[in-house]
């Protein structure tokens, strides 16, 4: 019998532990390549898998400095008065990167109150991880469909070699037209 009351008494605790809002976050770069100068995008996915509503929610996101990173839209600190439970929601930013090189993209901070007048939760999203900005030169270089540009006449280097083969091919055709008809 006492058992039997312990293991009751036991599973109430639990309940009654797991009761309240319970946040997960994510946070994830939608581009396939970051390229300094070019807009990078950012989405942060917070899920309420509680039983109640989440209140004061506040996401916060200070690991881009400003000499590295313009904001173009959005903003990196966000609050909502309540995430309902088994309900979402969603915040993007655009940022673009200022300068070129390896960068740690690290976890934003969410602080929300799990019921009303509990003490507040601290968590985390999801960290992208480290990754590399490419410098726009380069980006151009690999991916653009178009033949580099020489650096001293701004023209294609295929374009330069084509304007000097011009002239033998023609003299070429002189001889082999009549009169020298092209």
């Amino acid at each position: 019998m006492r058992l039997l009351a312990f293991v009751v008494l036991t599973l109430f605790a639990v309940t009654q532990a797991e009761e309240g809002a319970r946040l997960l976050a994510s946070k994830s770069l939608l581009n396939r390549y970051a390229v300094e100068g070019r807009d990078l995008t950012l989405q942060y996915n917070i899920y309420n898998v509680g039983s109640s509503a989440a209140l004061d929610v506040e996401l916060s996101d200070d690991s881009f400095p400003p000499e590295d990173f313009g904001i173009v839209s959005g903003m990196l600190n966000v609050k909502w008065d309540r995430i309902a439970p088994a309900s979402n929601v969603s915040h993007t930013v655009v940022l673009r990167p200022l300068k070129a090189g390896y960068f740690n993209f690290t976890s934003a901070t969410i602080t929300y109150l799990a019921q009303e007048d509990g003490p507040v939760v601290i968590g985390f999203t999801s960290a992208p991880g480290q990754g590399g900005i490419l410098a726009q030169r380069e980006f151009d270089r690999r991916f653009s469909p178009h033949p580099p540009l020489s650096e001293k006449s701004g023209r294609s280097d295929e374009s330069c070699g084509g304007s000097w083969r011009l002239p033998s091919v023609s003299a070429g055709l002189g001889k082999l037209l009549p009169n020298g008809v092209f």
